[in-house]
């Protein structure tokens, strides 16, 4: 559904993207995360027309999105980050006006404007001002309105940012629901483990550039191989099997409390089971040999950490 290919955008000497690189499949429900300035909201912006990219190429069901904005405008549906509400319209009113905007008029509109409410949870807000809504029933409604048209992709920018736990527990659901029926949305934000309760694939962008993506399960996987082993000898082996460490090729960093040593490996899986067999193998008594339980935000904070570079921090 979205190809992204070899995109780039610059401002002036700043280099916001860097050949970001991209597939999302038909009907995926797709995380783009990435802390503040990374780059998400760029890209966003360029798929949806908004924004020129400096080079690249990007296509939405196989048609050059760069080529055709306007008529590919069609085919999207935008939720910004910081979205506007006109005060005095009632919540119907308010996607009535958008549905008029795509030549939906009268009862066909109405009804329309009724099923996007139910869709999103807010039929009984149907004829409330929008100044009495609260922020969770903006961003749904707002939601609702990106859906008039019935675009084939989604792009939601940050929609569960300054929401309270119920609001988002909401959000989630409607989305969720959204890709069980076939809609391809693209979700941002800068908590990892929020998005990867609700997404079935995730892609980690950093200072512009794709560093990371994949299944959740992959994510997962990758969040349990950056966590230090943790191994147990007996007391008497602990400075034998100390200096042992030291010397394998995948061991960057050794330390002890007692008999237990935490080591920072960078391997495989099948690396560690070889690890484990020279440890047999040297008589080294092993009592325990198992990697720490890893978690979704030490693996962003890791990914952010390798490719931090000194400078001015960069545009979203």
């Amino acid at each position: 559904m979205l190809e992204i290919k070899h995109l780039y955008k610059r401002y002036g000497r700043f280099l916001a993207l860097n050949d970001v690189n991209l597939h999302v499949a038909p009907g995926e429900l797709f995380g783009f995360v990435g802390s503040n300035g990374a780059g998400k909201t760029t890209t966003m912006r360029i798929c949806v027309g908004l924004l020129e990219a400096t080079s690249g190429e990007v296509y939405i069901g196989g048609q050059d999105v760069l080529q055709n904005r306007k008529t590919m405008s069609e085919k999207i549906g935008y939720v910004p980050d910081f979205f506007g509400v006109y005060n005095s319209f009632s919540a119907l009113e308010y996607l009535e006006f958008f549905a008029a905007a795509y030549g939906i008029y009268g009862d066909e509109a109405r009804q329309l404007c009724m099923d996007l409410l139910h869709l999103v949870k807010l039929s009984d807000k149907a004829n409330a001002d929008v100044n009495g809504l609260s922020r969770g029933m903006k961003q749904r409604m707002c939601l609702a309105r990106a859906l008039v048209h019935n675009p084939d992709i989604l792009f939601l920018d940050e929609p569960a940012s300054g929401l309270d736990p119920r609001a988002r527990f909401e959000l989630k659901e409607i989305l969720k629901n959204l890709s069980s029926m076939g809609k391809t949305i693209v979700i941002s934000s800068h908590i990892l483990p929020e998005l990867a309760e609700m997404c079935t694939s995730v892609g980690i962008i950093d200072r512009g550039h794709m560093v990371l993506k994949g299944t959740i399960d992959e994510i997962h996987r990758a969040a349990a191989l950056s966590s230090p082993l943790l191994i147990t000898v007996s007391e008497e082996g602990i400075d034998d099997t100390f200096a042992f460490l030291q010397e394998v090729p995948n061991v960057h960093k050794v330390t002890a409390q007692g008999n237990r040593l935490s080591v920072v490996f960078d391997g495989g899986r099948e690396d560690e089971t070889a690890l484990l067999k020279r440890m047999v193998n040297e008589d080294i008594p092993v009592y325990s040999f198992s990697r720490q339980e890893g978690s979704l935000e030490s693996l962003f904070m890791q990914i952010v950490g390798k490719n931090k570079k000194p400078g001015k921090p960069g545009r979203r």
